[in-house]
């Protein structure tokens, strides 16, 4: 209905994609506005597979509020569809232009404005890249948690929009934990502030909340307030391999019930673990079928290793190995960083899912993607945040095969259904975007579904942000 309401507007109001162009630039610089057929094409998506993107009519890349304003404006005197963007680094299709719209892209707007140490808060414009800003206050003796693994390219606008997690989630938590405060450019040019740079603050409806994890749906972010915490000791990390996935898991759940407080703790399959000695020739057993990397970044970590090295020997690891510097540390690590960029050489295309389930059903997850794996005749690696039940089962497929590329789709979707019935989610941290529309609706159900289009038409009335997006 959005989307028929968008084109009728459109086909009666807009006129000539000059006049969006000319209106445009009326409070933008030139160089700002990009209409350049080859220069638009490469704004049309992000990283997700089976993801449709339309072609944008024109790309605009502001560096202040007021140049996003204008842009809102216009598109709302137009009816013309706007799609913001960081870094398009996303796994769900929430960045992929539709036809005729405005990609506004916010790389430009990437200032740290203010690290203040005494308050604990950052504030930032969207386009600041995570590792900068984790470098940059780190400088100060601070420290922002969120790390999503592409973290030395995505944006906090993107991650923000998307509400990324990381591989530090298991003890700090999300992004959404650390945005206190935001200034949103409303779909009509209105600007809005949200929540608080205080410790505290319970004042009216958290809309700041709200907007996290909205995917550009509601509003533009331009600022955020970001909390953050002391800069903890460099951690020290320990893998143990294990010659089953069920005594891998059985080994995080007696991690976490112990009362371990780990930095990170994640998983990795046999077919990922297979992919990385392929690749980089690790020296991996190939007789692992999972491996196990916990780490501690506490004053003690040396105890705290041994504690969690003697649960998983008691959950029937073969062989656990833990670092005794940060640079041993570094290369235990090394597996983990290499496993997707490993599986996507096994096909040379993957399509990443992103399903969480409670901790103590992970293994039963596992099991349930190898009988997939082998159902559809495909390889599916499956790396795990397992300190809290997010996996990202990954599909290697031959997109020039049009059979295997059905049989990686169908594959997809029974793995959602399987975290689902499992009593999981769709999404732990990739977002919604065009990928899992569907089973959004699935798992939050009609009147959810109902409740969210309302709140949807009370931001953006005529439909016009990111639209085709999450329902």
């Amino acid at each position: 209905m959005i989307m028929s309401r968008i084109e009728a507007h459109s086909s009666e109001d807009t006129g000539t994609t000059g006049d969006l162009v000319d209106l445009l630039l009326g409070g933008l610089p030139a160089e700002a506005v990009l209409t350049d057929s080859d220069v638009t094409a490469s704004y049309a998506n992000d990283m997700a597979s089976f993801c449709p993107a339309g072609t944008p009519a024109v790309v605009v890349l502001p560096r202040t509020t007021e140049q996003v304003q204008h842009v809102m404006r216009t598109a709302t005197a137009l009816r013309v569809p706007v799609v913001p963007q960081g870094a398009r680094t996303g796994l769900s299709g929430a960045a992929n232009a539709s036809d005729g719209c405005i990609v506004l892209s916010l790389t430009k707007m990437d200032r740290i404005l203010e690290i203040n140490p005494v308050d604990r808060i950052a504030v930032v414009e969207p386009g600041v890249i995570n590792a900068a800003l984790s470098r940059a206050v780190g400088e100060h003796g601070l420290y922002y948690p969120p790390d999503p693994s592409s973290w030395e390219m995505c944006t906090i606008g993107g991650n923000i929009g998307t509400a990324s997690g990381g591989l530090c989630c298991v003890k700090y938590g999300v992004t959404a934990e650390y945005v206190l405060g935001l200034d949103v450019v409303l779909a009509d040019g209105r600007l809005m502030s949200t929540g608080r740079r205080t410790a505290k603050g319970v004042a009216g409806y958290d809309l700041t909340r709200l907007f996290v994890g909205s995917e550009g749906s509601l509003g533009v972010v331009v600022r955020a307030v970001l909390g953050l915490r002391p800069k903890p000791p460099e951690q020290l990390v320990l893998a143990a391999e294990f010659s089953s996935a069920a005594a891998a898991c059985d080994a995080v759940c007696r991690v976490m019930e112990g009362g371990h407080v780990p930095s990170l703790l994640e998983l990795m399959d046999r077919t990922t673990v297979k992919a990385v000695n392929d690749l980089a020739q690790m020296g991996l057993p190939e007789s692992t079928e999972a491996l196990l990397l916990a780490a501690f970044d506490t004053t003690a970590p040396a105890a705290d290793l041994a504690a969690v090295g003697a649960l998983c020997e008691a959950a029937g690891a073969t062989q656990v190995v833990p670092a005794d510097d940060v640079a041993e540390s570094e290369l235990l690590l090394q597996a983990r960083r290499l496993s997707l960029t490993a599986l996507e050489a096994v096909k040379g295309v993957t399509m990443i899912d992103d399903v969480c389930v409670p901790r103590s059903r992970l293994a039963e997850m596992l099991e349930g993607v190898d009988r997939i794996a082998e159902k559809y005749q495909l390889t599916i690696g499956v790396v795990a945040h397992a300190g809290d039940g997010n996996t990202h089962p990954t599909v290697c497929f031959d997109a020039a095969d049009p059979d295997e590329s059905r049989r990686a789709r169908e594959s997809f979707d029974e793995i959602m259904a399987l975290g689902l019935e499992l009593g999981g989610t769709i999404t732990g941290e990739h977002g919604v975007g065009v990928l899992k529309k569907e089973w959004l609706a699935r798992e939050i159900g009609p009147v959810g579904l109902e409740m969210q289009r309302a709140v949807k038409q009370a931001f953006d009335p005529l439909g016009i942000l990111n639209p085709g997006k999450l329902f």
